[in-house]
């Protein structure tokens, strides 16, 4: 059911969760956030909280989100009805959130997410694409460079019980989601995939 947990609080604390993958996006969410420099942050859909709690303890002043009492969040809320005042927050982070809505919630997510930040919001969502072509160059001096070709998966998405939708499955184009992105009133500053984690999708929005 929309706007209801999907999983346990279980789920998030199970031996196989934070396996080494989710460690990666776990680091990318940090490391993307603190290069931003905000003095506080809304976090969306809290996790297993390794994300807000590194923070905190770097001294980003952070409020958690999330639909489920159950994880504890700051504040129990929808990410399409967000309890606070327009501009409220320097930066917005919502990592492997967007796709647990139907598609036809994800201009409406933005539009709110845009609402609450003063200027930046940091998303990122699954992305299927198959990797057909990886590279890596390294040079004596020189910093290694990497460069990978995806290609869009032809299958349908089926509902699995938490991704409505995920990028390169059929009618779900990285295009398609750019373009709606802006349709939010979103720019996008910059957007890409992990050469060692081409799983996640990241995009870094300008208000």
């Amino acid at each position: 059911m929309k706007n209801s947990p999907q999983v346990s609080k279980e789920h998030y604390f199970q031996l196989g969760y934070d396996n080494k993958r989710r460690w990666l996006h776990y680091w990318y969410q940090i490391h993307l956030v603190l290069k931003l420099k905000p003095k506080e942050l809304l976090e969306i859909g809290i996790g297993s909280a390794i994300v807000s709690n590194y923070l905190r303890d770097r001294g980003v002043k952070i409020t958690t989100l999330d639909i489920d009492p159950n994880l504890k969040p700051d504040v129990v809320a929808s990410v399409l009805n967000i309890p606070f005042e327009n501009n409220s927050f320097e930066l917005v982070l919502a990592a492997e959130v967007l796709e647990h809505l139907p598609f036809k919630d994800f201009i409406p997510a933005l539009e709110e997410i845009k609402r609450v930040t003063k200027k930046y919001a940091i998303i990122s969502l699954p992305d299927k694409r198959h990797v057909l072509i990886y590279l890596g160059l390294k040079l004596p001096f020189i910093e290694q460079k990497n460069i990978f070709i995806k290609s869009p998966s032809l299958k349908k998405h089926v509902f699995n019980g938490q991704h409505y939708w995920e990028i390169g499955k059929l009618r779900y184009s990285l295009k398609r989601i750019r373009n709606d992105i802006k349709k939010s009133g979103f720019k996008i500053s910059n957007d890409f995939t992990p050469f060692d984690a081409p799983w996640n999708h990241y995009f870094i929005l300008e208000k």
